[in-house]
């Protein structure tokens, strides 16, 4: 079967390690600032570099590398009107040196006020347009122009009804509904300006694969697990419900990644038959890399339509995967769904750099470890991995 547009046998989540120039800039920025224009001249920079090298290392699904983000959420979402970040909240795992993420509220009405990743967008699309010049691409070789954003789910799950203003939302399902309608309307500006694939980045649908997760925020919503997940699929469809049929909406599921630790373990069979037949999504980047991910039994749910990228690859470590393993891997997995290798791409699990930090690991074993994947993708599917 044909890929989505916009999918590639070797493809990846989409952030990659940040050079040490940005991350010196934003640690010099005023404390507590949302002010981040000083910092474009550098990034616009360091994007035209990170579009090359993706070229360079055989990526064809090209992103700035997040290069402009602290977070992979936060600095998308706080430009929604209504959205806030306000203080830490408790994490059932604390990360490195007592770190805690930090938290969202809601504090009035929430709307899409000004387009969020639309000059985002253009520069990188200026960038792989100059690149195309320099030959780094072969003449007709396919390349896409991703845009991530993080899932409107991130707005709900880990804060409890006391941080979503009562005043603004007595109710839920009016919140529900304008989340999603701010949604369409980012997503729409981005279609008219070319955008041809979104990937929604979600960390709660894999958090409701977690036992203990599950019981806190059952806990915390008053809800049950399956409820939620019925919830958010809800949400999700509704966010992505006006894209037009030419726009391919891909969604990555995450543990958790902040600076080579995760968060959440468990097998997706939870939110299996939830995530791949009710949601309107077309293409799944799935972690996959050890056994906190579980088994691929949940494949059995997949569509015949739709296709997984299998982050059968490790991103929070330096060491390289073992070639044969993970073609084995990738074998395996084809026999749990229905057309086999042709609903299949490989990746690596999550990003090289979901926050600012980074995972543990050098540029050059993030590279390494790109060239790796392309080479298997090529062995495994053929040299054109469009296909």
């Amino acid at each position: 079967m044909p890929l989505p547009l916009g999918v590639y046998r070797a493809d990846h989540v989409g952030s990659l390690l940040r050079p040490k120039e940005i991350l010196q800039a934003r640690a010099d920025l005023p404390p507590n600032s949302n002010d981040t224009s000083s910092l474009r001249p550098m990034e616009d920079k360091y994007v035209s570099e990170v579009v090359r090298k993706e070229l360079q290392n055989g990526i064809r699904s090209v992103t700035d590398g997040e290069f402009r983000r602290a977070f992979f959420h936060l600095d998308f979402l706080q430009h929604l009107g209504g959205v806030r970040v306000e203080g830490q909240i408790a994490s059932t795992n604390t990360s490195k040196g007592g770190w805690q993420p930090p938290r969202l509220v809601i504090t009035d009405k929430v709307q899409h006020v000004k387009p969020i990743q639309l000059d985002d967008f253009r520069f990188l699309e200026d960038q792989i347009a100059a690149a195309r010049k320099e030959d780094i691409v072969g003449e007709g070789e396919k390349v896409t122009t991703k845009v991530a954003i993080p899932s409107p789910t991130m707005c709900h799950f880990r804060g409890s009804r006391d941080s979503i203003s009562s005043t603004a939302y007595p109710d839920l399902d009016p919140f529900f509904a304008d989340l999603a309608i701010a949604y369409q309307q980012e997503i729409q500006t981005l279609y008219d300006a070319g955008c041809r694939f979104l990937q929604l980045d979600d960390t709660n649908l894999a958090y409701l694969c977690d036992p203990s997760m599950r019981q806190s925020a059952s806990d915390r919503h008053s809800q049950t697990p399956e409820q939620i997940t019925e919830q958010y699929a809800d949400l999700i469809n509704a966010a992505i419900s006006k894209r037009p049929d030419d726009m391919v909406i891909g969604i990555h599921l995450c543990r958790g990644n902040h600076r080579s630790q995760w968060f959440a373990s468990g097998g997706y069979e939870p939110v299996a038959q939830v995530l791949f037949q009710k949601l309107n999504v077309d293409v799944y980047f799935l972690e996959y890399d050890d056994a906190r991910s579980g088994d691929f039994a949940p494949l059995r749910f997949l569509p015949e339509h739709k296709v997984v990228v299998l982050g059968v690859m490790g991103s929070k470590s330096a060491e390289l995967d073992d070639k044969e393993t993970i073609i084995k891997r990738l074998h395996e997995a084809a026999t749990h769904v229905p057309k086999g290798l042709d609903q299949l791409c490989v990746s690596h699990q999550c990003g090289f750099s979901s926050t600012m930090e980074g995972n543990e690991l050098s540029e050059e074993q993030q590279w390494a470890k790109v060239r790796l994947e392309v080479e298997i993708a090529k062995e495994v599917w053929g040299q054109d991995l469009s296909k």
